[in-house]
């Protein structure tokens, strides 16, 4: 029909050019010849607009490439069915859905620390601290930290853009916390508060590539974050694998093959990632390992991006955190040996405050030509928001010992994190003892991620419907139970092994009807496709 319109208007027009050349003739009116010449445009113009000005073909290629598995396919179901759950009451074998696949703890049951609230409520709604019944409610703390954030914000307006780097009172009150931590000084001009990690980590990738030939390493299993910003910026990801049968670990051998692979291949590779404790795998590096990545990073001349989102949540009493930086100083390395960004976000830790969408990254070795190209980027985005730029400041300055609120915060922060050690410990005894399943220590961090053995006919029967056999296997999983996990292969594996990632985060109680329902459906599902 399209072709046919085209066609008859290109002939009305070729016949109303003949008439306007030919001699005037009483059957020839110039209401005919406008008539015409609207039926013609009417036919063009329906050529158009029945062709989409975007279309998935049309869109940026690296777009398509991009891809998130954390909230992927099988998340996009779960939702589908919490609708269905909703308007039909009983139309599933389980009454809820429980959202194992992200670390979002508050939206699982944990509630927020107090103190950050308060100091947050106080901030926000600044005449509340002119009344007196305020002393009441509020801890005496947190009244006086609310006065000493306020006062370092401009015009006492926390719904108003701020530097672009974040406030530099807050961050001060940052490189204080760094430095109290690491026990070397930290500069506030390194660091540029984001609304969370994943906008710096956008940032340094924009930074760094320039096309396909410039590279990136980047641990296998990984966070997607890493593999999707990547591919957005036209960069190359070099995997580099860590070892499962040494607890998921990194061995710079390893790094330096893939390295001299990837350069053979004309691969420029500028960084290594570093995510520490691990995601999705939960290892915690230990010290002297992380000396031999700092090494290998100085002399190949790569920056090391080091993810410390998790550097609170660490589970075994055999390892502690140590950030890269502190790791570097104590080697004697400074500013000029090595390039380092390090990322911390209020997301995770005991705290939790996802929604809130505060960050920052602590930028050092760069030189200063390079460090105003920073700032220009960030300056794009004008800031991130004010009420994640203070929380990112109590995360580095919760309360001190003789603080009103310090046996409270104490109390909340060491009851989450206990409850988490031991949440991962039955996680990881019930995923043990299934069958055909192995499942590493979570040393740290907020997932297990065990290995799955799957019988040859599951795997058949996932390539038959065009699916990887750990997202067949996990999407069976929700919707016999309701739990949803994300599978191995949005994370990158070793070819032939399969394996799912699942968070520790369902409240305490809710634990043991979690491994009731998996234990039941892996038995089913190993029933039916058995070899």
């Amino acid at each position: 029909m399209r072709r046919f319109a085209t066609e008859r208007a290109k002939k009305l027009i070729f016949g109303s050019l003949l008439s306007r050349s030919a001699p005037s003739s009483p059957l020839c009116s110039s209401s005919s010849s406008s008539a015409a010449a609207a039926a013609a445009a009417a036919a063009m113009s329906s050529t158009t607009i029945t062709s989409s000005p975007v279309s998935v073909e049309s869109i940026n290629p690296k777009v398509l490439k991009c891809e998130y598995a954390v909230r992927g396919e099988i998340v996009s179901h779960a939702q589908r069915l919490q609708e269905e759950l909703q308007t039909k009451p009983g139309s599933h074998p389980f009454d809820e859905i429980l959202y194992c696949n992200i670390g979002n703890p508050q939206s699982l049951g944990q509630q927020p620390i107090t103190f950050f609230r308060e100091v947050l409520a106080l901030c926000d709604h600044p005449s509340l601290l002119d009344k007196d019944e305020t002393h009441g409610l509020f801890s005496a703390d947190a009244i006086a930290r609310a006065w000493q954030i306020l006062d370092v914000i401009p015009g006492r307006a926390t719904g108003a853009y701020s530097h672009s780097q974040g406030i530099k009172g807050l961050r001060d009150a940052i490189a204080a916390g760094i430095a109290a931590r690491d026990g070397f000084p930290a500069n506030p001009e390194d660091i540029y508060l984001t609304d969370g990690a994943s906008p710096a980590v956008h940032m340094m990738m924009q930074l760094l590539l320039r096309s396909e030939n410039d590279g990136i390493l980047c641990p296998i299993p990984q966070y997607p974050l890493y593999s999707a910003s990547i591919a957005l910026h036209g960069g190359s990801l070099v995997p580099y694998y860590l070892d499962e049968a040494a607890g998921w670990g990194l061995e710079t051998s390893e790094l330096k093959k893939q390295l001299e692979e990837a350069r053979s291949k004309g691969i420029n590779v500028r960084a290594l990632v570093v995510i520490n404790p691990g995601n999705p795998t939960g290892q915690v590096l230990g010290e002297e390992n992380q000396r031999e990545i700092v090494e290998f990073c100085k002399n190949e001349g790569l920056v090391l991006l080091a993810d410390e989102v998790y550097q609170e949540n660490i589970y075994v009493e055999d390892k502690k955190f140590n950030s890269f930086k502190k790791v570097a100083r104590s080697m004697g390395y400074g500013e000029e040996d090595l390039h380092l960004v390090s990322f911390q976000s209020v997301s995770k830790g005991y705290y939790g405050e996802c929604g809130k969408r505060g960050g920052y990254m602590e930028v050092t070795g760069f030189r200063a030509d390079v460090r105003e190209q920073i700032y220009k980027v960030a300056s794009v985005n004008l800031c991130s928001n004010i009420s994640g730029q203070i929380l990112a400041s109590l995360v580095m300055n919760p309360p001190k010992v003789g603080d009103e609120s310090y046996e409270s915060y104490v109390a909340e922060r060491d009851g989450i994190l206990s409850s988490l050690a031991r949440r991962a410990k039955a996680l990881e005894d019930a995923f043990n003892n299934l069958e055909g399943v192995t499942c590493n220590k979570a040393e740290g961090a907020m997932y297990l991620f065990p290995r799955i053995c799957l019988p040859q006919k599951a795997i058949e029967a996932a390539r038959a419907v065009n699916k990887a056999p750990d997202a067949f296997y996990a999407l069976r999983l929700l919707e016999a139970t309701g739990i949803v996990v994300v599978p191995g292969s949005g994370f990158g594996q070793v070819p032939g092994t399969w394996h799912f990632r699942c968070t520790i985060l369902p409240q305490e109680d809710k634990i043991p009807a979690i491994i009731s329902r998996l234990k039941a459906f892996h038995e089913a599902f190993l029933d039916e496709f058995r070899d």
